[in-house]
């Protein structure tokens, strides 16, 4: 039926009917009124033509499976349950759709000639059932001729048709092949009839050497191409493992996996940026420094708090330096005397401001094009039954080999079928006016209970970090006075981890009370669970960063003096340190405690065969939130997306082993189409976009240390450039229009705003323009339902008065014999 047919975005569109065939694609009107006039002229149909006519009964022939409808069995029952009479037949036969890259004029006249030898000898047709599925009753499996002559005609007709097609190309011919309406035995057998002639003919002519050599040699750059392309395929990070998990545990884990290599690319680039620009010419220019460990060092501390050792190091932002780095003067003696060059200088504060802004600006830019260009992709217009059919007859990669290749694709298929036929076959559940209103209650009381305790646990955080500042100063105080014991630095040093740890703890133990709090309101679909449970830890992740960024720019920056600290951005990279470490460290402890050991309690104690299901919200929230420390401490410590880099590849392998060894996937299958966009979203939006203002905002407003950075002196950070946009502006008056440029692109917020307007503006036109395509084909696939309705309709009309034809009493036609005889 035409409304169940599904649609492959992949199919060939450039394949055009053959210009003869736009006779065939006319309406009926003309058939059914040349029908209507041979009914008033029945009496001259002869005696044998009536004979011939009965024989149109077919018993066994079928009608096709687009014809068959259960929405309208009054007007499709004659399709399915008569016979097919022979004018059917011949508009069946002269349909657009059984004409496709076909010649009409071969259509037309292999019916009617066929049609004038079986009246000629009065044969019977055979049965359609003696012959393959794939032919069309219409033409190839009706009527069929075994003489000689008819077999050698056949044979002709194939030979014409392998030379046509060797006169095609490769691509060509691969295209014709596919829209020919044969079954898959015959165009497998064409093809290696056009093969074998193709280098039989090659074989049989002599070629001369040059142009053998330049085969050859095109033959093997070609081999080459597609080995080197294969190898690129099989160096993507990964590969192997994310084919298992997604084989194993459907798309939805998948599109954890996948979001996790993303980030793992964010942070390469990030480190590269900061890497060759700031971290190398600093380490290779600046002279060595004296670094003094202090007390925690002993105890090794300053792994976990990022200080002692580290604190005069590259990690931090202290460490670089404010002056213009040079290199080495290299002097040369001559018959003249001594003369010296000068090295090469690099402007550290300049190239530090412009780096940190450059690298947000390019990951700005990557994210606006992978969140436009994932929501083409993911908000995909195909139905389910359509992409269950194609997912079911055209997925097989028949290039796949080896075993373990064939075991994973196999694998990956079957678990997106059970995916797609549970989305196929999902009934919205349907219930009462209080059923509906108590799950409404339960859903409020359900966010209430999600609300208070986020609110509760910002609240915490926001007075824990308050008091453990008073402590922190309180601390400076009595070390200034003398009064501090001999165990004070170490104990300074540990309380540093006091706030990390909460927060830490805070974001390990609130996402399962929100699951618990989910399993109270007993969601239907898992996507819709996912979704809600992503929006409940997105808004706890977000109200905690909020306080701590205020936390970190409003009282450490604001007063560094009372806290003892001689450079704020580095203390502010140390906290950024240990909230990250924190956090891969309870990360830790919920893979062991909430799935391994959770697994062995309820196997051994509960005697439960069922496993936990990974937690997908929680999970990618915690990447996420992981990310935005890692954005917001770039510019206090360079090196800190090396941290991430390091975190994210141990996340990796740790969350897979756990994966295969304490999970199970989950008993409701579900297709996760769009998971990946809303998760590039949430990072560029809420994570991304939150980063860059904290970012913007320290780098314009706030004022540097005056005792550690390359910013030392200066009242922002951004004056550094409109210091050297001065400095080049008197040495040379042609580039005084750099100081204007400066002010109002560099120094005016209005820019940054209109190219974030502009970000914002190309997402959205991009995704009206998805949803405008996926109008559009909802139309078209409307209009085809409709048209396959009006074919119904007109055949059934043809049926109808080809059977008026038949009912002419044959008592009419003896009569109208006799008088003709006399």
């Amino acid at each position: 039926m035409a409304g169940r047919v599904g649609f492959h975005s992949d199919l060939t569109t450039d394949i055009e009917s053959p210009a003869d065939e736009d006779g065939v694609h006319d309406s009926f009107s003309q058939l059914i009124e040349e029908q209507c006039h041979d009914h008033h002229d029945v009496m001259e149909m002869t005696s044998l033509e009536l004979e011939e006519e009965s024989r149109d009964d077919v018993m066994h022939l079928e009608s096709p499976v687009y014809l068959r409808c259960d929405s309208e069995p009054q007007q499709t029952e004659c399709l399915i349950e008569e016979r097919w009479s022979s004018d059917t037949l011949k508009v069946l036969s002269s349909m657009p759709s059984r004409t496709i890259g076909r010649s009409r004029g071969a259509i037309i006249s292999q019916y009617y000639n066929r049609t004038l030898q079986l009246r000629r000898r009065r044969q019977s047709r055979p049965s359609i059932q003696h012959f393959p599925r794939a032919a069309r009753p219409s033409i190839r499996g009706h009527l069929v001729e075994t003489d000689a002559d008819e077999l050698e005609e056949d044979d002709n007709k194939r030979e014409r048709l392998v030379n046509n097609l060797q006169n095609l190309s490769g691509s060509d011919r691969v295209r014709m092949l596919r829209v020919m309406p044969l079954s898959l035995a015959e165009k497998k057998e064409l093809r290696m009839l056009v093969l074998n002639k193709a280098e039989h003919s090659l074989s049989q002519s002599q070629i001369p050497c040059c142009s053998q050599l330049k085969y050859y040699i095109i033959i093997a750059l070609r081999h080459g191409w597609y080995g080197w392309l294969s190898f690129l395929s099989s160096l993507q990070l990964w590969q192997t493992a994310l084919k298992c998990v997604g084989g194993r545990f459907g798309t939805g884990v998948l599109s954890y996996f996948l979001f996790l290599r993303t980030l793992l690319f964010f942070n390469v680039f990030l480190f590269l940026v900061t890497g060759l620009f700031l971290v190398v010419p600093q380490a290779v220019v600046h002279p060595d420094r004296d670094q003094n460990t202090s007390v925690a060092s002993l105890w090794g501390l300053e792994v976990l708090t990022g200080a002692g050792y580290f604190s005069d190091s590259l990690l931090y932002y202290g460490y670089y330096s404010h002056q213009t780095l040079q290199t080495k003067r290299r002097c040369s003696e001559s018959i003249n005397g001594t003369s010296c060059e000068s090295g090469l200088s690099y402007n550290m504060p300049l190239v530090y401001f412009f780096t940190i802004g450059a690298a947000f600006f390019i990951t700005c830019i990557i994210l606006v094009y992978t969140m436009s260009k994932s929501f083409g992709q993911s908000f995909r217009i195909d139905k389910s039954k359509g992409l269950l059919a194609i997912k079911v007859f055209s997925s097989w990669d028949y290039k796949v080999s080896k075993k373990s290749s064939v075991r994973l694709q196999r694998a990956n298929i079957g678990t997106q079928i059970k995916e797609l036929v549970a989305e196929v076959n999902r009934e919205e559940l349907k219930f009462s006016v209080l059923q509906r209103l108590f799950r409404v209650f339960i859903h409020m009381v359900a966010w209430l209970m999600c609300l208070g305790s986020t609110l509760a646990c910002v609240l915490a955080v926001f007075y824990f970090s308050e008091h453990m500042h008073k402590l922190q100063k309180d601390a400076e105080t009595r070390s200034r006075a003398g009064t501090n014991p001999s165990g004070g630095v170490l104990l300074r040093e540990a309380s540093l981890l006091a706030v990390p740890v909460l927060v830490s703890g805070i974001n390990l133990i609130l996402p399962g009370f929100f699951n618990a709090v989910a399993w109270m309101e007993e969601y239907d679909s898992p996507s819709v669970l996912n979704y809600v449970s992503i929006g409940r830890n997105l808004l706890l992740k977000v109200s905690v960063l909020g306080v701590l960024c205020h936390h970190w720019l409003g009282r450490v920056a604001s007063e560094p003096e009372k806290l003892g600290l001689q450079c704020w951005e580095s203390f502010v990279g140390q906290e950024l340190y240990r909230f990250l470490l924190m956090d891969f460290i309870f990360m830790l402890l919920d893979t062991f405690f909430g799935e391994f050991l959770w697994r062995l309690f309820s196997q051994k104690a509960l005697k439960r065969k069922r496993k936990p299901v990974f937690d997908i919200a929680r999970n990618v929230l915690e990447l996420i939130y992981g990310q935005t420390l890692a954005w917001l401490g770039v510019l206090f410590s360079p090196l800190l997306p090396v941290v991430q880099i390091i975190k994210l590849l141990f996340l990796f392998y740790m969350k897979k082993v756990s994966l295969m060894m304490n999970c199970q996937a989950s008993g409701k299958p579900w297709r996760a189409s769009q998971m990946t966009t809303i998760f590039i979203t949430l990072l560029c939006f809420p994570s991304f976009l939150g980063a860059s203002v904290c970012v913007t905002y320290t780098m314009w407003t706030m004022k540097p240390s005056a005792g550690c950075g390359p910013f030392r002196g200066l009242k922002t950070m951004f004056q550094a450039g409109k210091l050297w946009v001065q400095e080049l502006a008197a040495e040379n008056p042609n580039l005084s229009w750099l100081a204007s440029a400066h002010a109002y692109l560099v120094e005016n917020p209005l820019f940054l705003f209109m190219c974030a307007v502009i970000f914002l503006i190309v997402i959205y036109f991009h995704s009206q323009v998805v949803d405008g395509q996926r109008k559009i084909i909802e139309l078209l696939q409307e209009q085809i339902e409709n048209e396959g309705g009006d074919k119904k309709f007109l055949i059934t009309r043809l049926q109808d008065i080809h059977e008026r034809k038949r009912v002419v009493s044959p008592r009419r036609i003896r009569g109208a014999s006799e008088v003709l005889s006399h």
